[in-house]
């Protein structure tokens, strides 16, 4: 299969203004020409390209809601999911590192943090630094909030001890929004959020897991061991961490929404264009008609998910209640991915079961979608308890 595709215009142009289309449309051809020549191999060995991931900061694009006065692109959220679209269309995991960065990371600061924070980390963010958010343990999975890891005031320094697992970003990330509980008899009213650099005493970054998908975002352990982090580095107020973490995770649902976006346009590109090479039965499999109704049913799917996505980052952008829409969107998003990339597996047949063709990839990096940021069943059960409110 050659690397770069003919690639039709997915987006209906009355939903974008003509500086949307122009950003939209220069992110979609670094990505074909510096991505997508990566991707196969970024995947296999499971190590993002560094020269590639600077090459993202000198773009602007991991600071792109980011004030001037920081350093950023002073862009709107609708922007950074534009650009996670068009980065996972190509690659999954340089879709999520670029979600991360803007959605969770730039995001909470920019709304929580105070002055001096904003200074100290802000230009960093977009000049050169990694962010990650660490919020996940072992035994706080869908019930994210029954946190181990704790944080005791000793003097002007919070000490911190325990464990975090499944953090992406985690091997380059230079900033953690790491959240730990200062009271655990207080329930989520003691869980605070800290800014924790890297290089903090008692913080190291330990197991990268080996992952089915996204292979090529690092997600790993974290682990303190009395670290050591100033009382000025608490993120917005000390037993606030419950607000901000699901206030910052109902904007990253649409981050993740538009990743899954991104992997099944990318997914169905590659197989309408194989069914109108392969022949079988003396002509091309897309002039049979199961063929064609999946191809059609698959590009429906596409464009009610990049529908619902992109109504849900206008609705923030708005500074509109999009609760209920980013809960909506990641969950159909993620089901229309794993579909559309399955049916993009059997259009390929036996070719598309190996790795000397593209879908399986797709196939791999979609599942996640139904996973992290919140499962299917934590999005349905948000969906459930605000329709059924009113």
């Amino acid at each position: 299969m050659p690397e770069t595709l003919l690639i039709a215009n997915p987006a209906p142009l009355n939903c974008l203004t003509d500086d949307e289309i122009l950003f939209r449309d220069n992110v979609r051809q670094f990505a074909e020409d510096k991505i997508r020549p990566l991707a196969k191999e970024m995947d296999e060995k499971a190590v993002f390209d560094q020269d590639l991931l600077g090459q993202f900061f000198q773009l602007g694009l991991m600071g792109i809601e980011i004030p001037e006065q920081y350093g950023g692109a002073a862009g709107k959220f609708f922007e950074a999911i534009l650009a996670v679209e068009e980065f996972s269309r190509v690659d999954a995991s340089a879709g999520v590192i670029v979600d991360v960065q803007n959605t969770l990371v730039a995001n909470a600061i920019l709304r929580w943090a105070n002055d001096e924070q904003k200074k100290r980390y802000l230009p960093r963010l977009a000049a050169d630094t990694l962010g990650a958010y660490a919020l996940s343990e072992a035994g706080s999975g869908s019930d994210a909030f029954a946190l181990q890891t704790k944080a005791e005031l000793r003097g002007n320094d919070f000490i911190l001890n325990g464990r975090k697992l499944w953090i992406t970003n985690g091997k380059e990330a230079g900033l953690f929004i790491l959240f730990a509980t200062v009271d655990a008899l207080k329930g989520y009213k003691g869980i605070t959020a800290f800014l924790i650099e890297k290089k903090f005493p008692g913080f190291t970054v330990g197991k990268k897991e080996d992952k089915l998908g996204i292979r090529a975002s690092s997600t790993c352990e974290l682990i303190l061991e009395d670290c050591r982090v100033p009382k000025e580095n608490v993120l917005g107020e000390v037993g606030k961490g419950y607000k901000i973490a699901i206030e910052t995770l109902n904007e990253g649902r649409i981050g993740i929404g538009a990743q899954m976006l991104g992997v099944a346009r990318g997914a169905w590109e590659y197989a309408s264009k194989y069914a109108q090479e392969r022949k079988q039965f003396g002509k091309l499999i897309s002039e049979f008609q199961g063929i064609q109704f999946q191809i059609a049913q698959m590009a429906t799917e596409i464009e009610a998910a990049r529908l619902m996505v992109y109504n849900a980052a206008r609705m923030k952008d708005a500074g509109m209640d999009f609760v209920k829409e980013a809960a909506m969107t990641k969950l159909f998003a993620s089901q229309v991915a794993e579909r559309v990339t399955s049916l993009a597996v059997e259009i390929y047949g036996g070719y598309g079961f190996t790795k000397d063709y593209p879908v399986e990839k797709y196939w791999r990096d979609a599942k996640i979608g139904k996973i992290y940021e919140g499962t299917s069943n934590m999005q349905l059960a948000t969906i459930a308890k605000m329709v059924m409110a009113k």
